[in-house]
């Protein structure tokens, strides 16, 4: 039976490998094609480890929604952690605050159909992304 929703606490790494291995078979399972269902899970992989990093402890929901007649795989990356003060420049290609190659938001946000960000600091960061079939 195909789930519709699977959340995962990210509270180590084992909880990444195992949200991309979820998010893998969630999008297969709701018709995403191999190439997207990868996609998913590569934004997946980028938005747990952020939540590792910079929170360390956050969660990661994936879930398949039909909307408006059309089906999609979302994801929701939640934390609590220190927020992103300037959201437009944490967007930037290349830009890092932790000393990597600053592509993982950036390239989330490319490989989706949609996205949005939100952040406050000292408040968290929430990221909802989507593809569509």
């Amino acid at each position: 039976m195909a789930r519709d929703e699977v959340r995962i606490q990210i509270l180590v790494d084992a909880d990444v490998a195992r949200a991309i291995v979820v998010a893998r078979q969630l999008s297969r399972e709701a018709g995403l094609s191999t190439p997207r269902s990868t996609m998913i899970a590569t934004a997946v992989s980028e938005l747990a480890r952020n939540i590792l990093k910079y929170a360390r402890r956050g969660s990661v929901t994936v879930r398949a929604i039909d909307r408006d007649g059309r089906r999609r795989v979302e994801i929701l990356a939640t934390d609590r952690g220190p927020g992103i003060a300037d959201i437009e420049t944490a967007m930037k290609e290349h830009f890092s605050s932790g000393g990597t190659l600053g592509l993982g938001l950036s390239g989330v946000e490319r490989m989706m159909d949609e996205f949005d960000i939100e952040s406050a600091p000292g408040e968290g960061t929430r990221v909802c992304a989507a593809l569509w079939l």
